[in-house]
């Protein structure tokens, strides 16, 4: 990868997530910082899970603009819903439990919004929706999956890139999204206000 120029502005990326980095990776994008922004994440009253996901990207970007005058800031959060009920980014099994409930035999929505703010102050947003199926879980899947413990922090209590990809039986839409990151949509919004080409790849 080609290193960043003198004078070209830093990326931010406000999360802690090494999902993201390593997905950013993927395409050749390594961020010069990485630090998560620091957000009340609480739901609105009768807030829709594709709202929450784009509120809280573009609140993320805009809290941690001021501490990086003149940098690029990359913010992304990702909620999952079934239907209009926003699953929780599980802590406790018992949290884990119910959200296994409701995920198993049917279908549900991933959304993962992404926001960036350019050097120059210009700001650009969106979300990406995926639909994702699951089996019919069996007590025994549950309980194994809730004793290994990987859902831990994570939206709708699971990570589809780990063990709870063998509960999913259909995806429609960007798997990267899935994961945390939608590496198309990301790359499209950078470019667009004006992230340099040149620092995705490997000098010749």
């Amino acid at each position: 990868m080609t290193s960043k120029g003198e004078g070209e502005a830093r990326l931010v990326l406000a999360s802690a997530s090494p999902r993201r980095v390593e997905l950013l990776g993927r395409v050749g994008v390594k961020p010069d910082i990485v630090a998560p922004a620091d957000i009340d994440e609480t739901p609105l009253r009768d807030e829709r899970p594709r709202a929450l996901a784009l509120r809280l990207a573009e609140g993320k970007a805009a809290v941690m603009a001021p501490a990086y005058p003149g940098a690029f800031i990359l913010a992304a959060d990702t909620v999952v819903g079934v239907g209009r009920r926003i699953l929780p980014k599980t802590e406790t099994e018992a949290e884990e439990r119910e959200c296994l409930r409701l995920l198993s035999g049917r279908s549900h929505d991933v959304f993962t919004g992404v926001a960036v703010m350019g050097p120059d102050g210009r700001k650009a947003s969106r979300v990406v929706a995926c639909r994702v199926t699951f089996k019919r879980l069996s007590h025994a899947e549950v309980e194994g999956y809730v004793g290994h413990g990987d859902w831990r922090g994570k939206a709708g209590g699971y990570a589809v890139q780990t063990q709870a990809a063998s509960f999913v039986t259909d995806i429609s839409g960007s798997y990267t999204s899935i994961v945390g990151l939608p590496l198309y949509e990301t790359v499209a919004l950078l470019e667009g206000l004006g992230f340099p080409p040149t620092r995705r790849w490997s000098a010749q």
